[in-house]
């Protein structure tokens, strides 16, 4: 961190909803559009106050919908505003129409999703189905482990979706309830300093720019639809690399290091779990106790990026370890396939670089399920199994009432 910041940093007790609407209050986008669902609600709450206590410049749209909200963001990053948004399960799943124009357009817009269980039933609590069923429709995709990732995560979301090599929206993911809700500790960073890291919003081609007209949105037909689509694999793959340098410069500036991965004692692991957001912090825990208590040498690979995944580094992380066997947790299932989501990008990551290695796949928390220490250990010790060549299922639900 630049020494002239580190008096600046506050500490504060924040929960993730609290610690999203602080990096929107920093960001002070031109237009915000939304629309209230549990566990988001007091997220736009908090930025509501912000509004009305004059604190941003920001025109602050209620919206009837989410679908409309992400139109109504739609609307105002096409006429050259910087357009946030937030969500949460059903609501996501609303406006799934829209996602794939607000990427089709490549429209920079930021969206925090607070992730919720889909129906039915009806569950308002924490999984990762509401994204995990958006994954493909051209969204870059960040998924945090704690309030402070969800905050820093928002902030280099702004850089990342502007870049001009992208210029595709992001979405920003924490758990339901166990992030959005739980107050821990947070280091904010100085306003000027957020300011002048994401810099001024330049807008391409904006629709209000009427000295040079142009149009958005058309209908493509058969001879060009497939060029726009191909175009955006290029933009993603572009992603990529934009991703990791807005992590070095956001570490540059605060000290706070990001990657598209994040490794947890892996170097000799002899055993890998592989996991997407708050349960990763119990799964360090575990981790811990297991080396120390009984010599077990596991490892953890967290993903951040999720989209565009991080193929090569996932392998470049298992291939540098003494790896004999992959656990992989997914909160959120893939009826009719093998595993859940997170698997399948697993596997074709090891197909990619010609490797196998023992897989075993975890189907937790869905619904806002409770996974802590216990059942943690009770995956381990079936990698464990799968690793010495025991017969272990191929999907494993932890924590299921059977």
């Amino acid at each position: 961190m630049r020494p002239e910041l580190i008096k600046e940093v506050k500490y504060v007790p924040y929960s993730g909803n609290m610690a999203a609407a602080e990096a929107m209050r920093q960001i002070n986008p031109d237009v915000v559009a939304a629309y209230p669902i549990t566990p988001q609600t007091e997220l736009m709450q908090f930025f509501a106050d912000f509004v009305a206590n004059g604190l941003v410049d920001t025109e602050y749209i209620p919206v009837e919908s989410e679908h409309s909200a992400m139109s109504a963001c739609v609307g105002a990053a096409a006429a050259g505003s910087r357009a946030m948004t937030a969500t949460a399960g059903p609501g996501l799943a609303y406006m799934w129409e829209v996602l794939g124009i607000a990427s089709g357009m490549r429209l920079p817009i930021v969206m925090t999703v607070v992730n919720r269980a889909l129906s039915a039933p009806i569950n308002i609590h924490g999984d990762q189905s509401d994204m995990m069923g958006a994954r493909d429709q051209g969204w870059i995709m960040l998924f945090s482990e704690n309030a402070e990732e969800q905050y820093d995560n928002l902030i280099q979301a702004i850089k990342i979706a502007e870049d001009e090599r992208t210029r595709l929206p992001v979405m920003v993911g924490m758990d339901g309830f166990v992030i959005s809700h739980a107050i821990e500790r947070v280091r904010l960073l100085p306003d000027k300093a957020v300011e002048e890291f994401i810099g001024e919003h330049k807008p391409l081609y904006p629709l209000l720019d009427v000295d040079n007209p142009v149009t958005h949105g058309p209908v493509a037909m058969t001879d060009s639809y497939m060029e726009f689509k191909r175009q955006q694999r290029e933009a993603m793959m572009e992603a990529y690399k934009v991703i990791r340098e807005v992590g070095e410069k956001f570490e540059e500036a605060f000290g706070r290091k990001y990657e598209h991965i994040e490794t947890y004692k892996t170097d000799d692991a002899d055993y890998i779990l592989i996991i997407i957001g708050s349960t990763a912090g119990t799964a360090k825990y575990v981790i811990d106790k297991l080396r120390s208590e009984k010599g077990i040498k596991v490892g953890l690979i967290k993903i951040r990026t999720y989209r565009p995944f991080p193929y090569y580094d996932v392998m470049d992380a298992i291939e540098a370890s003494n790896c004999k066997a992959v656990g992989v947790f997914d909160r959120a299932e893939t009826f009719g396939a093998l595993g859940g989501p997170l698997y399948s990008d697993i596997a074709t990551a090891m197909y990619l670089r010609n490797k196998y290695y023992p897989i075993v796949s975890f189907i937790y928390g869905l619904g806002g399920r409770d996974t802590n220490v216990h059942h943690i250990e009770e995956a381990i010790d079936k990698v464990m199994q799968k690793a010495a060549g025991k017969e272990v299922p191929l999907i494993n639900y932890l924590n299921l009432n059977e």
